[in-house]
């Protein structure tokens, strides 16, 4: 369905024509190994993402680590792709919140931080069209130094490459404007309408990161806790009713806790039978919503004893969610 309506061109000096810019993580182009292997590279060696030292890193990622992840990431991808368009639902989903949040006075782009299209295209691709000031919206609704910085990092690595550089505005996380809290409340509603079940509960699942890059000073986590806290009061629920988790950990590191996996095996053994899985930290559906949790996640849930299970979609490209970006940009 058409969005409605349609994004406003922000309040700015009449001189300047104005573009906007939406970063998301990234996706493989195709599901080869060396496809997956050049994506999971450019991410995992991204200082960001891994801080471990350059060296040891760089030995054991090359010569062990990217022999065995692409296989098992091929896997999970494959279960998930859209065939038909051959690419990644992430991808997809990308490029029609761009679409529908362009006007004929207001181009939107978008861009991934890893792999294609790169930052500094979409950038370019913007001052083609003669836009000399850059709204730049990271798709990422809580800060962490792993996504939120390092798209800054790329966006100013890139803006010191070009000669003429375009003022650059920041969307600032979003994790609790009130657009954005809504947002998320209104898709759940209309999400719980349509199931053939009442859940007892519903999980707030977001990506986790180590303990230690919080103990250093990433606010993640308390951005993760002020949204599910202030979706709860959105929705009027308790505490018990709405619960949180983090998900996707790799490597041998303590990471941020309770785990989604270890959450989902505690809810069926709590008389918790019925559960909803929702994903706010993720603007778009990916690998790690649509396989982790929609496939995995509700297997894991239904084998430790629970009864039904539901995943809610983020908000996407959907009118909702149109809707919200479209408001948190105008206002930016």
């Amino acid at each position: 369905m058409k969005n409605k309506n349609k994004l406003q061109k922000p309040n700015n000096n009449n001189h300047k024509k104005t573009g906007v810019l939406l970063v998301n993580l990234g996706t493989p182009e195709k599901i080869t190994y060396f496809a997956v292997r050049r994506y999971l590279k450019i991410f995992l060696s991204d200082p960001r993402v891994v801080e471990l030292p350059p060296l040891l890193w760089k030995t054991l990622l090359n010569g062990v680590l990217l022999q065995i992840i692409p296989q098992k990431s091929m896997k999970n991808y494959a279960k998930i792709w859209d065939y038909k368009k051959n690419e990644s639902p992430l991808l997809t989903i990308t490029k029609s919140q761009a679409e529908k949040l362009t006007t004929s006075e207001l181009p939107v782009t978008w861009a991934m931080r890893y792999g294609h299209k790169f930052i500094a295209d979409g950038i370019k691709e913007l001052t083609n069209k003669s836009v000399d000031k850059i709204i730049l919206l990271p798709l990422y609704p809580q800060y962490s130094a792993t996504t939120t910085a390092s798209v800054y990092d790329a966006t100013f690595d890139a803006l010191t490459k070009m000669r003429h550089v375009p003022t650059l505005q920041v969307v600032e996380p979003y994790y609790d404007n009130k657009y954005y809290i809504q947002a998320l409340a209104k898709s759940i509603k209309v999400a719980l309408k349509d199931l053939k079940f009442k859940p007892d509960a519903i999980l707030c699942s977001y990506h986790g990161i180590p303990e230690r890059y919080f103990k250093n000073g990433d606010p993640y986590p308390n951005h993760c806790e002020k949204t599910t806290e202030l979706l709860g009061k959105e929705l009027g629920w308790s505490k018990e009713k709405i619960i949180m988790s983090y998900q996707s950990k790799f490597g041998k590191d303590k990471w941020l806790e309770p785990s989604t996996e270890f959450t989902l095996n505690n809810l069926a053994k709590q008389n918790i039978k019925n559960l909803a899985v929702i994903t706010p930290g993720f603007a778009s559906d990916c690998i790690e919503t649509l396989e982790e949790i929609a496939i995995t996640g509700k297997q894991t849930f239904l084998n430790a004893g629970g009864k039904n299970f539901a995943y809610i979609p983020a908000l996407n490209d959907s009118d909702i969610g149109i809707e919200m970006l479209q408001n948190i940009i105008t206002v930016a």
